[in-house]
């Protein structure tokens, strides 16, 4: 049995312990896991770091518990530095675009997280783990990576940000880490990052200066 108060929360989600190996995420809206648990099956199966799923059932996700700080956690704490986080944001982009989409994708479509940011990587022991695959979907690579360089975008632009700075050296050496691979698909990325509803109104407004830091 989960216990009753959750150990972190999100936009959307609460996750709670199950026991020393095991977490329960809940969506407080009652959105359905089918989908994301399908994508995190496969994926754990080719080998892609993402936590295992125990159980899948509506809104609750039971996965293996992840040890290790967040990336954000780690920067902030300074035991790592922008540098090698932006090259492990990069090359989880490049692995996730190498495994085969599940049937039913469209030629050239790959498998995309679209919320990939220091915030969502967990830096076990044993490698990065990629957590919060409720926005997978198909789609090309060049909008996974145009969603990463616009939310990282969107901390520098904000004058209230204490990572702002961070931010903005972060989404250079990022651009730089993946200039080889699909270029950015700004506009959709632009446009899927406003219709969030999870995005509040200081949120919306910064967008269109970061879709300019982007570009520039």
């Amino acid at each position: 049995m989960a216990d009753p108060t959750p150990f972190a929360t999100g936009r959307d989600a609460d996750v709670y312990a199950v026991d020393a190996d095991r977490v329960l995420r809940r969506y407080r809206d009652g959105t359905d896991v089918t989908v994301e648990a399908g994508f995190m099956t496969h994926l754990h199966a080719a080998g892609f770091p993402v936590p295992r799923i125990h159980r899948a059932a509506g809104a609750e996700l039971v996965m293996r518990r992840v040890p290790g700080p967040t990336m954000l956690q780690a920067l902030v704490a300074g035991t790592i530095e922008v540098g090698p986080s932006a090259r492990i944001l990069a090359d989880l982009h490049r692995r996730l675009h190498t495994v085969a989409p599940l049937p039913g994708a469209d030629g050239g479509e790959r498998i995309l997280h679209l919320d990939v940011h220091p915030d969502n990587v967990i830096l076990d022991p044993r490698g990065p783990v990629l957590i919060d695959w409720r926005n997978v979907r198909h789609g090309p690579p060049g909008l996974d990576v145009a969603m990463t360089a616009l939310i990282l975008a969107q901390v520098a632009v904000d004058p209230a940000q204490p990572m702002a700075e961070a931010a903005g050296v972060m989404l250079r050496a990022y651009l730089d880490e993946i200039r080889d691979h699909d270029r950015p698909l700004l506009d959709d990325a632009l446009a899927i990052r406003r219709a969030n509803p999870t995005q509040t109104a200081a949120e919306l407004a910064l967008l269109d200066s970061a879709a300019a830091l982007v570009a520039g």
